[in-house]
């Protein structure tokens, strides 16, 4: 039988007696075109080389960890309240805007 267990507080669940929900988290880097180069100067299989070459030369893990990223986590139902409540790890205080007077 699979134990499952939640990511957050380390609870035992139970898949006979509780709902386990599954967290899917996807981090991708962000490229934004080059801005003020004339589309028609590229070489762009100049730049795939250029890419590949730095690629080899590198650590692969660290590139892919900076690029890509797909995480998962196992969550108990009160975890995953929380969690849909505040899905960033805000603190309270800063997402109600308290002022500073």
């Amino acid at each position: 039988m699979i134990h499952y267990t939640c990511d957050l507080c380390k609870r035992a669940i139970d898949p006979q007696e509780d709902l386990r929900y599954v967290v899917k988290i996807e981090i991708s880097a962000a490229f934004d075109p080059v801005v003020g180069e004339d589309e028609d100067d590229r070489d762009h299989l100049q730049e795939i080389q250029e890419l590949l070459e730095q690629l080899e030369n590198s650590h692969g893990d660290q590139i892919g960890d900076d690029v890509y990223q797909e995480l998962r986590f196992d969550l108990c139902p009160e975890c995953r309240k929380r969690f849909s409540k505040n899905p960033l790890g805000r603190e309270v205080a800063k997402l109600l805007d308290f002022s500073k007077n």
